[in-house]
């Protein structure tokens, strides 16, 4: 899904090829939901696109250049996920450039009527 492959890359795969999620968002945003709940391997993978700023897909030999921009998110306690060796300490610190926490409407019980208005 995120690195896309090339044609014949595996049994079942489409004439053509498959553009990745990286890819089609290149030169634009990514959002990558539930991140804390990524697999290691994965992470490893996900760190190495962030700093080379290149992919290479599944089949391929040739890796290709990107420029996207990750918006992450999660509702678990990362720090928490991290000390648990269950998350890269590296991989948060790339993707914690300018974080923002938005506290559960549990916290802010006020919100609650405004936003069903909305």
């Amino acid at each position: 899904e995120l690195f896309g492959y090339e044609e014949g890359a595996f049994t079942g795969a489409k004439k053509g090829g498959k553009k990745g999620k990286f890819l089609i968002a290149n030169k634009g945003t990514l959002f990558l939901d539930e991140i804390a709940d990524m697999d290691i391997a994965m992470q490893a993978k996900l760190l190495r696109v962030l700093q080379e700023k290149e992919i290479v897909k599944i089949g391929a030999t040739e890796p290709i250049g990107i420029d996207v921009r990750i918006i992450s998110s999660t509702n678990e306690n990362i720090l928490e996920k991290i000390a648990q060796s269950k998350f890269r300490k590296d991989l948060y610190y790339r993707l914690n450039v300018i974080p923002i926490r938005i506290p559960s409407l549990k916290e802010r019980k006020e919100d609650i009527f405004s936003l069903i208005k909305y």
